[in-house]
Order: C-alpha cells, then sequence, then structure tokens
C-alpha cells in the first residue's frame, strides 16, 4: 500500500484534484452552510488536507474570515493550492499526524481525510485540545464508511491504506475525546448513493 499523499501529490499532477473537488462540492458546501449559519462574528478557518485549497479559498471570500489557512502533506496538492490563491491565504506542507499548529482556530474543517490517518482518535484529541478556540467547532465529511456499501473496494482500487468505522464509531470518538452538541447526518444523500457522512462538534 502506498501512501496517501504520494497517491494524491499524483493526482494533482495529472489533474484529478479538480475532479475531486468537482464530487465533494456539494456536500462541502452544506457543510459550509451549517457552520456560517447565522454566524456574525470575525473567524478563523482551518481545513485539513485542504488538497488544492479549493475550500480554503471559498470561505476566504467571506467577509468575516480573518484568517484563512490550509494544511497538507502532499508537496503536488501544496504548491497548485499556492498557485491558485492571493498572498492573504496561507497553506502549510507538513503531515497531519506530526502538525503542532503554534494558533487556534474557531472553525476547523476536514474533507475525506481522516481514515487515511493512522489514529483518527489522536487527531481529533489534538483538534480539540490543541488547534480549537473556545466554543470553536470542528466538522468533517467522510465518503468511506461502513454503510456506504460503494466504499468498500476503495482501498484496494486507490492502493493506499483507509480505516473503516461506522457512523456511530466516528460519533462515540468525537464524544469520547470530548466534543460537545455532537451531531451527525449523510449530505447530498440520493438513490444509488449513501451520501458523506458528516460528523461535527463543538469545544
Amino acid at each position: 500500500m502506498r501512501k496517501a499523499t504520494d497517491v494524491f501529490g499524483e493526482w494533482a499532477a495529472k489533474g484529478k484534484d479538480e475532479g475531486m473537488e468537482k464530487n465533494h462540492a456539494i456536500p462541502v458546501k452544506e457543510m459550509i452552510d451549517f457552520i456560517l449559519y447565522n454566524r456574525e462574528k470575525k473567524f478563523s478557518f482551518l481545513d485539513l488536507g485542504c488538497g488544492n485549497g479549493w475550500v480554503v479559498r471559498e470561505i476566504a471570500k467571506n467577509p468575516l474570515c480573518y484568517r484563512a489557512v490550509g494544511i497538507d502533506g502532499s508537496e503536488n496538492m501544496i504548491s497548485k493550492a499556492n498557485s491558485l490563491s492571493n498572498d492573504d491565504i496561507e497553506y502549510i506542507l507538513e503531515d497531519i499526524n506530526s502538525f503542532n499548529s503554534k494558533e487556534k482556530y474557531d472553525i476547523i474543517h476536514s474533507m475525506e481525510v481522516l481514515y487515511y490517518l493512522d489514529n483518527p482518535k489522536e487527531i481529533l484529541k489534538k483538534v480539540l485540545n490543541n488547534w480549537l478556540e473556545n466554543n470553536g467547532r470542528l466538522i468533517i465529511g467522510i465518503d468511506h464508511y461502513y454503510e456506504n456499501t460503494d466504499s468498500h473496494s476503495w482501498e484496494e482500487k486507490v492502493g493506499t491504506k483507509m480505516l473503516m468505522f461506522n457512523e456511530l464509531d466516528w460519533v462515540q470518538m468525537f464524544r469520547e475525546v470530548g466534543f460537545q452538541q455532537v451531531e451527525s447526518w449523510r449530505a447530498n444523500k440520493h438513490k444509488g448513493w449513501e451520501g458523506t457522512l458528516v460528523i461535527t462538534g463543538k469545544k
């Protein structure tokens, strides 16, 4: 099995990252609409596993966003993100497993990333204890989960390790590390597609 960052680095080089953006656009919009609903205070934003930075760029357009940052372990993805963005957006090239943020954020977002990590529960702990501001929110989107049987063959097809959990597993992980007001739902569910599993919680 190859490292996920190597696989997706190749995808970026081949332009396949644009397909990822297109496929994730609908659930991510739903996630963003949820976290920004009725928001009046300015906020900072971190995208874990930002890929080519498309979510960071989208969030940065919001007048309430005063800082937008993306982190990814793929050099090709970060290079592409920088080429597509303005100077007021920061991208960090670093493995999420070893990342130690020097600052805290009001909103942390992650789409299709955590199940590639060796220990997602440890990352959730880091997010809660070290990376989130008080009353901050984490929201993640996952397409590879037990109830979504279409995703069960992805590990073999893509050739990289993917951890498999069900919806309750993810919700319990959030609660066990200490997140409050944990919620989950399926975004963009339709005939033939189980939907993106969204889990969110507050500090």
